[in-house]
This record gives C-alpha cells, sequence and structure tokens, in this order.
C-alpha cells in the first residue's frame, strides 16, 4: 500500500513540476485552490448527503442494543473512540464508515445487513468498516481524489485556451494531451489505491476477531452472503445502485455475481462455491475501474488464512 502511494504522489510530482514550467506557479496554484477548495466542502457536507441518499438515521439504544455493545466492544479493541451506529433502510445487505469533522465518525449498517447476516458475521463486518476509520481511508482518499480533478481542470483550460502565437498553441496542446493522460493514469492508481485499503481494512477486521482463523471465516461468509443476497435482488429488479458513494461500501453492488441461482447454499458451503469460481478476463478487466477488489480474489485470501 505504501508503493502504491508513493508511487502515486512522485507521478503526481513530476506531472506537476512539468506543467509549473510551462504555465507558471500562478494559474497552477489557482486551479489547485479550487480542486482543493471544493473536495474539502464536499468532505465536510458529505455525511449530510450521505444520509438523505441511503435514508440513514441514528440507530436506537433500546432497539440495537446488541449491536450497540458490539461497535463499543469493537471499537475498544481497535483503540478507537466509540463511532455512532447508524441504520441505513435499504433493503441491499451493506455496511460503510464516514464522517467529517462536522459529525463526527460514524458506522452505519443497512437493514438489509441485519436482516441477512448473523450476528458473529455482522461483528465482522463492523471490524471492517472500524478499519477504514482506524487507517483514516475516509481522509486520505478524499486527499488523493484532488489530484485527478486537478490535471482534468488543467487539460480542460488547455485545450479551451486561443489566441497567441503557433507556438503557444502548441505547447498549450501538449500540455492539455500530458494533463489528461495524467489524469486517466492517476485515476487508474487511485483506484488501485482503493482496492488495497480494502484488503487492509479486512486484515484489520481478522484481527479483532478472537483467532485469525475464526475472524478470517466470519468475515468470508459475510462477504458471501452480502455478495449473494445482493445479487439476487438485482436479478429481482428490487433495487438500483445509489448514486456514488460505493467506495464507501464493504461490497459493491455494481459487481454482484449476476448469476444468483449459482450461490445458492449457506454460509460456508457458499464461500467454497465463489472461491472455485474462475475469474474471467473481462472480469480482471472490471475490476482495474472499481473501488473494490474482485470478490473472488477477497474470499480466496480470506479462505487461506481461515484454513491456516
Amino acid at each position: 500500500m505504501l508503493g502504491t502511494l508513493a508511487a502515486i504522489i512522485a507521478f503526481t510530482t513530476v506531472v506537476f513540476a512539468f506543467v509549473m514550467d510551462y504555465l507558471g506557479v500562478f494559474d497552477l496554484y489557482y486551479l489547485v485552490a479550487i480542486v482543493a477548495g471544493f473536495n474539502i466542502l464536499q468532505w465536510l457536507l458529505a455525511p449530510y448527503l450521505i444520509n438523505m441518499l441511503y435514508h440513514v438515521r441514528e440507530a436506537d439504544p433500546a432497539v440495537h442494543a446488541d449491536l450497540y455493545y458490539t461497535v463499543k466492544k469493537l471499537a475498544s479493541r481497535a483503540g478507537l473512540p466509540t463511532p455512532k451506529l447508524m441504520i441505513a433502510d435499504v433493503p441491499f445487505p451493506n455496511a460503510f464508515a464516514y464522517g467529517s469533522p462536522l459529525t463526527g465518525n460514524m458506522v452505519a449498517v443497512t437493514q438489509g445487513l441485519l436482516d441477512v447476516l448473523d450476528e458473529e458475521e455482522i461483528e465482522a463486518v463492523i471490524g471492517h468498516e472500524l478499519g477504514h476509520l482506524k487507517h483514516r481511508d475516509v481522509q486520505v482518499m478524499m486527499l488523493l481524489s484532488m489530484l485527478p480533478s486537478v490535471f482534468y481542470l488543467i487539460a480542460r483550460s488547455a485545450f479551451y485556451t486561443s489566441g497567441g502565437r503557433r507556438e503557444r498553441e502548441e505547447g498549450l496542446g501538449l500540455i492539455g494531451v500530458i494533463s489528461l493522460i495524467a489524469y486517466w493514469v492517476l485515476s487508474l492508481m487511485i483506484l488501485h489505491f482503493s482496492r488495497l485499503r480494502e484488503y487492509y481494512a479486512d486484515e484489520f477486521s481478522v484481527s479483532l476477531a478472537p483467532t485469525r482463523r475464526e475472524g478470517a471465516r466470519r468475515l468470508a461468509e459475510a462477504l458471501a452472503k452480502i455478495e449473494a443476497y445482493t445479487a439476487r435482488l438485482k436479478v429481482a429488479g428490487a433495487f438500483t445502485s445509489p448514486p456514488g458513494f460505493k467506495a464507501l461500501l464493504i461490497s459493491d453492488p455494481d459487481s454482484a455475481i449476476s448469476d444468483a441461482r449459482a450461490l445458492s447454499g449457506r454460509d460456508w458451503e457458499l464461500v467454497e462455491r465463489i472461491s472455485r469460481r474462475e475469474v474471467s478476463l473481462i472480469e480482471r478487466v472490471f475490476e482495474l475501474f472499481s473501488t473494490h477488489p474482485n470478490i473472488v480474489k477477497r474470499i480466496r485470501r480470506l479462505k487461506e488464512i481461515a484454513s491456516g
């Protein structure tokens, strides 16, 4: 993960240096300030938008006493202040961690998750979300997401600038092409970094369990059931994926395995079936553009830990 982050920073620095040398410091800093200001505002206000999109409410301590205890217990093990427990009134099983200085940290579980998973599996999912909070993934991904935006604005500005000498026109065109390439490369690198963060959150969840084998088994079963039930809902047309914020979720609903009938089964049997499935070339390509690792690869990794 650190290698990927270093590569993103190094690549960004090189392209910034080239662009600054041509355009001048003032123009570039102006663009950076605009993007930074917009992203910081988005970060501060995003929890309110998420609550609206996912129909999130704060959990009732009387109704969800066991869930409150689980969050408090795991947060204590993780060395974290206990985040607010939220319930998202949506049918698909999932969970996400989010927050900002205006709201504090929050962990939300969907009603679908509470309906589908058992107590141990829910605990594994919450451990995963606490891993995101422990690693400050919301803040890190917010900062990284600024970089492609800056290069996109540079490319757009360069392509639409007219007038002046021919040599300068050609130079601006070159800046535009380089910035556009930087935008796409950085976007792919940040998606790869996001997938790594999911693996690290999985590992963190495993570490919070009584044993690593038990933690891996619980999380693998939880992910398998989330994937299976999400697929069934999608096939039945029970819901459409909510707009945006997919990176927050423990499992990408748009990547659910389409053939829900092949996922019939319970708990570890379901894990075995998913882990034996071949990952096609198309799925490997799609993974490059996803915020989450391919579910088959992810479950295989947990299965290896569970089997020792």
